[in-house]
């Protein structure tokens, strides 16, 4: 199948995930929060696995003469700059309130799609195998984001049908980012492919910065022992991959 097409077809399925939130409307409050934080448990180990299993990898043979550390550090880094400027809520003396403009979130939340279909993009350009990962470990990530996104437009004032509408607007973004990411590529290559290690960085901010503090909240032991399996399964699901992408 065409890159392009297969790059589109992607990105869209990332941008479905947005529409997650349906799905959550027929769960009482208790299902929903229980589904979220095995979700959050799963996206952690998809994250830490397809960083240090698939992305790093593929970062080193691609660039076998730059320390891809370095693009790492500034991957980890510019994910924290996009959260702490776009993000939907402000904070004044620890003390955090919603943002009324829930236009805000949804600009932050289109930035952050764009960002993970160049990303795609790129990991398709670099093998298919590896942009199937990549597809798999963003959608992965964005299912529980996204039904926190939905909640925030519904406190926000937005009904649910245009909650889910501008979510999923919002989403479409990802697809705009694999086009453009698949283009760019064409003409800058020798530079694209520096998005695989940033990439990589991103993965990890998710998971050490946004995913794992969730987990820790989780005050019961016997909660607790199944996220932590439910996180080695995610990472277990992502190092089998590779064994069948290697074979």
């Amino acid at each position: 199948m065409n890159t392009l097409l297969l790059i589109i077809l992607s990105t869209f399925i990332v941008s479905a995930t947005s529409l997650v939130s349906i799905f959550s409307l027929m769960l009482k409050k208790g299902r929903t929060e229980k589904l979220i934080f095995y979700l959050v448990s799963l996206s952690v180990g998809a994250l830490l696995g397809g960083a240090f299993l698939h992305l790093i990898p593929e970062a080193y043979e691609k660039l076998p003469n730059v320390n891809i550390f370095l693009f790492i550090i500034v991957g980890f880094l510019l994910f924290f700059c996009i959260e702490k400027f776009l993000h939907w809520h402000h904070c004044h003396k620890g003390n955090c309130k919603i943002n009324p403009f829930a236009y805000m979130n949804l600009v932050g939340d289109g930035i952050h799609n764009f960002i993970d279909g160049m990303i795609v993009a790129v990991a398709y350009i670099a093998s298919i195998p590896l942009g199937i990962i990549t597809t798999f470990v963003i959608a992965l990530h964005e299912l529980p984001q996204e039904m926190g996104e939905f909640g925030v437009l519904v406190y926000a004032g937005y009904s649910k049908k245009k909650a889910t509408f501008y979510n999923f607007l919002s989403g479409l973004t990802a697809i705009i980012g694999g086009i453009i990411g698949f283009f760019l590529y064409n003409y800058v290559d020798s530079l694209m492919i520096f998005i695989l290690p940033i990439a990589a960085g991103g993965f990890l901010y998710i998971a050490a910065s946004d995913l794992i503090p969730e987990l820790k909240k989780e005050v019961s032991l016997k909660k607790s022992a199944i996220s932590l399996l439910i996180v080695i399964i995610g990472i277990s699901i992502m190092y089998f991959v590779r064994l069948l992408g290697s074979a």
